[in-house]
């Protein structure tokens, strides 16, 4: 379904998901009442009932990473990996040009895991072996070379520019630096953010989107991120993240520049939102400015 003026598909917006979920679970046969909305964002998530969890993705997004995740979690459920369950029906639902997956609810309530938990499950991970039937794209925070920059229309013209040139400077540096970890399977965007605690007080990986291949440092550099430049975790708690996973990234000598690309990936990602509010778009420029200046990233707000 696209907007008819523009041709273009339309944005993510609750009454939409709403209708691709609805529609989605008569196809599937699943309950689709009571719904509640957890969070809307590239997709809106949804909780039904007390056991399932619906994502709508945005029409804008690839039908290809959606099948992705489902490929994904059926290999982590057959590996016996602590990861998200989708549900056993026929998924992803294209309804409206989104796609819909069904999933097991992890716990009633959100919990996040404790940092010791979330190195433990990015370790697991990093021990598998190699899926055989499971084709999972090499990593690429920024898409490929060559391929267009985002436009960051609720930015300024000038922190835009500027973005635009840190994410150009990002794609090249990227593959050149110097990984000394095993590459192999990765989630692609671990942090404690993604990592639940289910009803027995077992940590979950959750939000298989961004699965790849490629270094492992990617799957470290946000712990050591968060811990070392923007005070989101303790000393100590960074700490028990490298004991528990056996590594510290930060004595690497690609740290600072791979820090400094989280860094562009996590306020890119925001800056294509700031046309939806003032505040993000405050943040977003508070992070430029920040990047631009070499200054503190302690003041910047979780999103």
């Amino acid at each position: 379904m696209a907007d008819l003026a523009t041709g273009a598909p339309p944005s993510l917006t609750e009454p939409l998901a709403r209708h691709a979920l609805t529609e989605a679970a008569t196809r599937t046969e699943l309950p689709c009442d009571p719904v509640e909305l957890i969070r809307i964002g590239s997709n809106a998530v949804f909780r039904i009932g007390a056991d399932l969890i619906a994502r709508v993705a945005s029409p804008t997004a690839s039908f290809a990473t959606a099948e992705k995740q489902i490929r994904v979690a059926r290999w982590l459920e057959a590996e016996r990996y602590p990861a998200t369950r989708a549900v056993d029906v026929a998924q992803p639902v294209e309804v409206d040009g989104c796609a819909v997956t069904f999933w097991r609810s992890v716990a009633p309530g959100t919990t996040y895991a404790p940092i010791g938990d979330v190195a433990r499950v990015i370790r697991q991970l990093h021990q598998l072996p190699p899926p055989v039937d499971l084709d999972l794209p090499e990593v690429q925070p920024f898409g490929p070379a060559g391929s267009a920059l985002p436009e960051f229309a609720g930015l300024p013209p000038d922190d835009a520019r500027f973005l635009r040139r840190q994410i150009e400077w990002a794609r090249e540096t990227f593959p050149r630096l110097p990984f000394v970890l095993p590459r192999g399977v990765i989630h692609g965007d671990a942090n404690v953010g993604n990592v639940l605690v289910d009803e027995a007080g077992q940590p979950v990986l959750i939000d298989l989107d961004s699965f790849a291949t490629g270094p492992r440092e990617w799957d470290l550099i946000q712990t050591a991120l968060f811990a070392r430049r923007l005070g989101w975790h303790s000393e100590s708690e960074y700490a028990e993240f490298v004991h528990v996973y056996g590594y510290d990234i930060t004595q690497w000598s690609g740290f600072e520049q791979l820090a400094d690309i989280r860094e562009i990936a996590m306020t890119s990602w925001l800056s294509k939102k700031a046309a939806d509010s003032e505040a993000t778009a405050n943040e977003a420029h508070r992070r430029i400015r920040d990047i631009r200046s070499g200054g503190p990233r302690t003041n910047w707000g979780a999103y």
